[in-house]
């Protein structure tokens, strides 16, 4: 974690009209802290630990929405919850070796969620499952359940859906780091007798649930991104997101793994 100077001295860099990507770059700092710290800036404390916002008398949103939002994404994706036979719960997300940022903008959300509890990553093959303990995670994602997400259902409830409307952004970032990709199409035409080589990006998202990709669509057009279903064989599995001002707008506010 990074100190009140570390943070003050990024937060001043972005007060002088730097990007978060800028100062992300210029300090080596993931841009999910860059940007949890515009909202909260003082360092979590991980000796003390913190209360459940939903199993207090009077249940309320997490302190910290847009990281959960975040979160919640990465969950639904790559993430799943397992229990211990003392009662505590491990939430494990698995990210990929490749993409070093998402690695560390997910343990900055867990650590948010859950600062008193230590956050630690396991390197498996290919990829580290940042993992987290708490006997809380099932309240804060009751989406969990026995089984596969893909053979059960999986629907918001309304403190959930209360948070996805206002952080959205921050909900298809999650669901595009983890089960999404940005990638470069081409294609060639013939202009005056010239072949010309023409390239686009466009975005994907694959998911087996249908209640996750509903989700993620139906965020998708709340926030004005055009969006068409792509099918592997006969199932629907693949969201594609390739009009240009669609993947202008994901690129402002989502842009390509790191």
């Amino acid at each position: 974690m990074y100190d009140l100077d570390t943070r003050k001295r990024a937060l001043a860099l972005l007060a002088q009209g730097f990007s978060q990507n800028s100062v992300s770059k210029q300090t080596g700092i993931s841009r999910a802290a860059i940007r949890s710290w515009q909202t909260r800036i003082e360092p979590l404390d991980r000796n003390h630990a913190s209360a459940c916002p939903r199993c207090c008398d009077l249940p309320r949103d997490p302190e910290n929405p847009a990281a959960y939002a975040y979160l919640l994404g990465l969950y639904l994706g790559d993430g799943w919850i397992s229990s211990s036979r003392r009662g505590v719960y491990f939430l494990r997300i698995a990210c990929a070796d490749a993409w070093p940022g998402l690695i560390d903008a997910c343990a900055e959300a867990m650590q948010i969620m859950r600062p008193g509890n230590k956050v630690f990553r396991v390197q498996r093959q290919g990829c580290q499952n940042v993992t987290c303990h708490s006997k809380h995670w099932p309240c804060l994602f009751p989406q969990h359940g026995p089984g596969k997400k893909h053979d059960r259902k999986i629907a918001f409830e309304p403190w959930q859906q209360r948070i996805v409307d206002t952080h959205p952004w921050e909900f298809i970032r999650g669901l595009i780091h983890s089960d999404g990709c940005r990638i470069t199409n081409w294609t060639t035409r013939l202009v005056g007798g010239e072949r010309k080589r023409y390239e686009y990006p466009r975005y994907f998202f694959t998911n087996k649930s249908d209640d996750i990709r509903k989700l993620f669509s139906d965020t998708l057009t709340a926030v004005g991104v055009e969006w068409t279903t792509l099918a592997r064989g006969s199932s629907p599995l693949n969201i594609s997101v390739a009009r240009r001002a669609s993947v202008a707008l994901m690129d402002a506010h989502v842009g390509p793994k790191h």
